[in-house]
């Protein structure tokens, strides 16, 4: 116990400089986020609110479980994949962004998912809390691509599926506590998640077949399901 205090008070004390530094990396995107929503919307308003959330609650996980010195390229990438999430609340709040708009940050935020998690195991900074943060904005992007496809009348509200389902298990674990026990690791599941936000972008590029839209959001909403069952299945199980 004693052996170990030296480095738990190192980790400590490494925690102000990322903080910092992360904080840095915030306010840049920030400015970036408002000069573009405000350009594109006429008002910056919502994705500046949206991304402070997302600011204060990873700053709040840097603080208590992030332990390493440095914040790294990987997590500024990630930290960049949540800044486009933010613009895109922007665009469904406003109804009034381009499609294309909508199709290309989405399409490049979905293509930095995998670079964020490269870099991190090439710099030695894969942890729980960076793949958490690339978790989190992966189903940030899911829930507002849906809401956006939704809302400009491309498919109905099964679409939803596709972009809640996660924070429809969250809650049902505050009700039922075997679903909170840790998941294996699933090619599965990544693969099907590629599916849910690619079949999302899908939805949302301009030139898109006005008769595919509904094929596509069905197979990928039982894909979707089906994973979720599977996972729920093995938690019960587990619990016996």
């Amino acid at each position: 116990m004693l052996r170990s205090m030296p480095y738990m008070n190192a980790q400590l004390l490494a925690r102000p400089p990322v903080l910092f530094r992360f904080l840095s990396i915030a306010i840049v995107y920030a400015g970036f986020l408002g000069l573009a929503s405000a350009y594109v919307f006429g008002t910056a308003a919502a994705s500046l609110l949206v991304f402070a959330v997302i600011v204060t609650v990873v700053g709040y996980g840097i603080t208590q479980s992030y332990m390493f010195h440095r914040f790294g390229l990987c997590n500024a990438v990630t930290l960049g994949r949540a800044a486009a999430v933010a613009f895109l609340v922007g665009a469904v709040v406003s109804g009034s962004a381009s499609a294309w708009i909508v199709f290309g940050v989405a399409a490049i935020a979905f293509a930095l998912d995998g670079a964020d998690g490269w870099l991190a195991r090439r710099s030695g900074l894969a942890s729980d809390f960076g793949a958490r943060f690339d978790m989190e904005t992966d189903a940030g992007l899911a829930a507002v691509l849906s809401l956006w496809v939704w809302t400009n009348g491309i498919t109905g509200p099964e679409i939803l599926v596709l972009g809640f389902m996660r924070y429809a298990f969250v809650l049902a674990s505050f009700q039922w506590s075997f679903l909170r026990a840790p998941l294996p690791e699933s090619f599965r599941r990544k693969a099907i998640c590629v599916v849910q936000i690619g079949a999302l972008i899908l939805l949302a590029f301009p030139m898109m077949p006005t008769g595919l839209s509904s094929a596509f959001a069905y197979i990928a909403a039982l894909l979707l399901t089906w994973s979720f069952v599977v996972d729920i299945v093995w938690l019960a199980r587990r619990a016996g």
